[in-house]
């Protein structure tokens, strides 16, 4: 009798341990498509993302063209953006107001317009540092500039205003570089290279990293910086750095001694909408610009990452220097 309770406790028990085994291989199978479905998710998640930022930027752009033809739509951005007033409703009575002033002025004969001369940012000059100059006077490339360095300026396109705005120029053949982090591994420097080139219509913007990562490409350079935050980002699975851009100031087409030499290229005056500095030479100036930003800086990147990774194990990771509680 007791065998035989000891052969159905032994089979029962077989049973059992079999049944664990097929629901442990249906688990281990659902495991792997949820993990394979998560990362098509993410992919997914990531292109709707990069639309987003190029749509908002196009819309900005769009934006401020209609405010260049039409002044009274800047002053109703002006005041909405105080009162908070939907832009729909901006557009929509802008469209009125065109349609009255059309119909009012069916009679009139049309002004002429006379050519906007370039207007200048301040009358407060800048300082920039001297540099090095061929027997002709041209610039000797490359230029170190700090943490940047510019290895051709290109040339400037005047007769098409997508290639440059307010606060900057966009030179066809633009190219400069500067040490970042790694796309693959953000703690590790990487020289990632700055061009602009011409599709015809529009400049297009390139940022490429030396560690063989596909480049980054876009319509402006606010929108190349985004998605470069953006990768730095996933590849830690941190926000260790804010996606606020600072393209111009990555590709260093602030840079004052950049605008500087731009300013003096053939064609600059010819840009309308281009508002111009008063610089000068002087011995004095500081050779770079050093931004404490960790979307531009190597060096603010690494603290950032620190920061970040000793606010999730502070019991673990030494304490930051900088930390502050």
């Amino acid at each position: 009798m007791m065998n035989f309770d000891h052969q159905k406790h032994f089979k029962n028990n077989r049973s059992r341990s079999g049944s664990y085994q097929q629901k442990l291989v249906v688990l281990k199978r659902m495991i792997v498509e949820y993990v394979h479905e998560n990362a098509a998710l993410v992919d997914e998640l990531e292109e709707v993302q990069a639309k987003i930022i190029m749509r908002k930027e196009e819309r900005k752009f769009l934006l401020r063209k209609l405010c260049e033809y039409e002044p009274q739509v800047a002053v109703q951005v002006q005041n909405a953006a105080r009162g908070g007033v939907p832009l729909s409703t901006i557009v929509s009575d802008t469209k009125k107001a065109k349609k009255k002033s059309e119909s009012s002025t069916l009679e009139r004969r049309p002004s002429t317009l006379k050519p906007r001369r370039p207007s200048i940012k301040s009358n407060k000059k800048k300082f920039v540092q001297p540099i090095p100059l061929d027997n002709n006077g041209r610039p000797i490339f490359p230029i170190e500039l700090g943490r940047l360095t510019i290895h051709s300026l290109g040339e400037v396109v005047f007769d098409r205003q997508e290639f440059h705005s307010e606060d900057a120029i966009y030179p066809v053949g633009y190219v400069s570089t500067r040490i970042y982090g790694s796309l693959k591994n953000p703690t590790v420097k990487c020289v990632y290279t700055c061009k602009i080139s011409d599709d015809g219509e529009t400049p297009i913007f390139e940022i490429a990293c030396d560690d063989e990562s596909p480049s980054i490409v876009g319509d402006t350079p606010d929108i190349c910086h985004t998605l470069l935050l953006q990768k730095i980002n996933d590849s830690l699975s941190l926000n260790v750095v804010s996606t606020r851009p600072r393209g111009n100031e990555f590709f260093g087409l602030t840079h004052p001694t950049v605008l500087h030499l731009l300013q003096s290229s053939p064609g600059t005056r010819k840009c309308i909408n281009y508002k111009w500095t008063r610089f000068e030479i002087s011995k004095s100036a500081e050779s770079s610009q050093d931004y404490n930003d960790a979307g531009l800086s190597y060096d603010y990147l690494q603290r950032s990452i620190n920061l970040c990774k000793y606010k999730m194990a502070p019991d673990i990771l030494q304490k930051p220097s900088d930390f502050m509680d």
